[in-house]
């Protein structure tokens, strides 16, 4: 595939004698909004581990952008445009909202002993461009008018929102989102679709782990299948809906195109 953002070649995570991941090769194709699908257990979310970088890979490689990223934190696979999200928010509850987007850009001035004795200018003017670039973000997700509240007082699916306020300062070209709208009221589900539309239509690739069928097949497609740590589908979300070993084990009837 001439245009894959993210190649997988025959990866496998296993914990001692366990197989979660059994020899995966997969290809995302840059500008997609690729659905992994699979029951409980079948290895979506240590397969997202290993892309993003919280797990290695016990073989194979991963390969961003054609560069073998299979070793690297996921703090550099963030820096070369990587992002995800995580099923359960992690806000700094505390903090509020804008504080907590303005902490996602990497490498700031201040963090480091030297800049913040000797780079106090330069501190505030970054903090001037980082604040400004937060609540554009803020404002594209709806989120401005929560801007100064505790991250941990908002709704759940506005943290779902901010995680992905928080990758998106980081201006990565392929996001990984786990269960998006997992917990998250229809109101505020139809935003996070509208804007991760409207970020795919501006050149943002996502790859999404999503339980709910109605927003697989409406709104992903490609749609990667797995079970047992294997890859047991790979098509479009129309063949998805008639494919007789998906309907057996996740979709049950055809759906509703």
């Amino acid at each position: 595939m001439d245009d894959a953002i993210l190649t997988l070649s025959g990866v496998s995570r296993t914990f001692g004698d366990f197989t979660a991941v059994d020899d995966v090769s997969v290809q995302i194709r840059e500008g997609s909004i690729t659905g992994l699908i699979g029951p409980n257990g079948a290895g979506k979310s240590t397969l997202f581990n290993v892309v993003a970088g919280e797990l290695s890979p016990t073989r194979g490689t991963v390969s961003l952008f054609g560069t073998d990223i299979s070793r690297l934190p996921p703090d550099r696979r963030f820096a070369i445009g990587l992002g995800r999200t995580f099923q359960i928010p992690r806000p700094f509850a505390r903090m509020s909202v804008l504080e907590n987007v303005m902490l996602a850009p990497l490498e700031q001035t201040g963090e480091t002993l030297l800049g913040a004795v000797f780079g106090r200018k330069r501190i505030r003017e970054q903090e001037q461009t980082i604040r400004k670039r937060a609540l554009e973000v803020l404002d594209f997700l709806t989120l401005r008018p929560v801007a100064d509240q505790p991250a941990g007082k908002i709704s759940g699916g506005q943290m779902k929102l901010l995680e992905l306020a928080r990758v998106l300062m980081g201006d990565p070209r392929l996001i990984l989102l786990d269960e998006p709208a997992a917990g998250v009221n229809p109101a505020l589900t139809e935003v996070l679709i509208e804007k991760i539309e409207e970020l795919n239509r501006g050149g943002k690739t996502f790859l999404i782990i999503e339980h709910d069928m109605d927003f697989v097949m409406r709104h992903c497609d490609p749609v990667i299948a797995m079970a047992e740590g294997k890859v047991v589908f790979e098509g479009t979300s129309a063949q998805a809906q008639f494919n007789p070993i998906l309907l057996d084990a996740y979709l049950g009837a055809p759906m509703d195109a």
